[in-house]
């Protein structure tokens, strides 16, 4: 099962829309059935890398040690090992830290540290740091995160997935919305029988049934 005349579908659910004064996001909604939410293995919380990013800035904070020279060169905020007891014992300015950025990478000898030092207040944001692969190259893997989304499933038998932002233009948005919904998909126990129904929007707008077959 795909997504059919998606291009169709963006044009519809932009004309159905009002206009906002900010730049809205495209959001993609998928409603599941048959599946067990009682049950752990069906229930999941993933990060997956749009293929044409989000099209608007996403701020990513890393925390680091050896690798903290290297990482100021490509991301967002750097917080040192030195940091980070004095940052935790700041509950106002962790919190304010975890608002502004959203995405966090830790350098993996650190994340026991930042586990016990960060871990009540990003662990509630979905924000627990994601380990440096080793040998990883910072200036790829900051940019790669930056194209990340969260794909989650817990409570409700729907997922709800940012797909990139309303001036991207229509060609990407649609090849985003494939490699999300194709990924959801193969990602289910049954595959499609597990999907309901899609359906795209904007931010403030109404949604529109995309057609499956």
């Amino acid at each position: 099962m795909e997504i059919k005349n998606v291009i169709d579908a963006l044009e519809k659910a932009r004309n159905i829309s009002k206009h906002r004064n900010f730049v809205q996001s495209w959001d993609l909604i998928i409603n599941l059935k048959g599946l067990d939410l009682k049950k752990p293995e069906n229930r999941f919380s993933i990060e997956f890398p749009l293929p044409e990013g989000r099209g608007k800035d996403v701020k990513v904070a890393v925390i680091a040690d050896a690798l903290a020279t290297e990482a100021k060169k490509h991301a967002d905020l750097v917080i040192q090992k030195s940091e980070i007891e004095t940052i935790a014992k700041n509950k106002k300015k962790l919190k304010k830290i975890a608002r502004e950025y959203d995405f966090f990478l830790g350098e993996a000898s650190l994340m026991p540290s930042i586990a016990k030092s960060f871990g009540t207040v990003l662990g509630p944001r979905g924000k627990i740091p994601k380990p440096i692969p080793p040998k990883a190259k910072m200036e790829s893997l900051v940019a790669a995160t930056k194209r990340m989304v969260r794909i989650n499933l817990k409570e409700s038998p729907v997922i709800h997935v940012t797909v990139g932002s309303e001036d991207m233009p229509e060609e990407k948005i649609e090849r985003n919305m494939r490699a999300v919904f194709n990924f959801i998909r193969d990602r289910l126990p049954k595959g499609t029988t597990n999907i309901k129904s899609a359906q795209i929007k904007l931010t403030m707008g109404k949604p529109v049934k995309l057609k499956m077959e």
